[in-house]
């Protein structure tokens, strides 16, 4: 058994890999920022805490005595909410304090969750920057996401990293098959490729329990 500490645990993507964390008999820290909202998740034995994944300190007091750890957060919860407040910045200061606070109580594992829009098509081209792919009011979320990338590969760290990135088309209700494929930085050439969160969620303790990819971002789909 393994201490694994999800990030943005309260989430779809979060509450997928906690479920699965859970299933797989994993010790479980689901960091969310408001408990109080989220005390269904403290069932079979999950322990539920308040975190800030932007602040180092904190991210080194949470994941003390953890062997991995998940970042699943978001500072929305949908396009819907509009991203007049989005900080620009919010992917990067995230990037920086998980490498330091988990370096700090040396928990090697980080795998996050990836964004569809920075993907490549065809034509080497980011989705994000054709507008007849992706809407263009959506983009200021996607350029955040993509600047918290750039800073996981810029990083020198000891952590061992993976982004793990989904398709468009993620299934909320989807069921649990167990099976999916990985692919590299390009937009998977079948315009049918879907994953649900369920086999994310497999994808990410795959990786926690026997590591096949490092310091990169891959996409998964089914």
């Amino acid at each position: 058994m393994s201490g694994i500490v999800i990030f943005g645990a309260g989430g779809r993507a979060g509450r997928a890999v906690t479920a699965e964390a859970v299933e797989r008999g994993h010790r479980v820290t689901a960091v969310v920022r408001n408990p109080d909202k989220y005390r269904d998740l403290t069932a079979d034995g999950v322990h539920v805490v308040r975190g800030d994944i932007t602040d180092a300190r904190a991210i080194s007091t949470i994941a003390r005595d953890h062997d991995a750890a998940v970042h699943a957060v978001s500072p929305f919860s949908g396009p819907e909410q509009g991203f007049a407040d989005l900080d620009p910045e919010f992917f990067v200061k995230a990037a920086d304090a998980l490498l330091a606070g988990l370096a700090d109580v040396r928990v090697p594992r980080l795998v996050a969750i990836g964004l569809f829009a920075n993907l490549k098509d065809a034509s080497e081209r980011p989705v994000m920057d054709d507008p007849s792919a992706f809407p263009p009011a959506i983009r200021p979320f996607a350029v955040a996401h993509t600047a918290g990338l750039d800073r996981l590969r810029a990083a020198d760290t000891a952590i061992d990293w993976l982004m793990l990135t989904p398709p468009a088309l993620l299934d909320a209700a989807g069921p649990r098959t167990g099976g999916y494929r990985i692919g590299g930085e390009t937009v998977p050439e079948s315009a049918s490729a879907h994953l649900s969160y369920a086999d994310l969620a497999v994808a990410v303790i795959d990786e926690i329990e026997t590591p096949r990819h490092h310091r990169t971002r891959v996409s998964v789909f089914t």
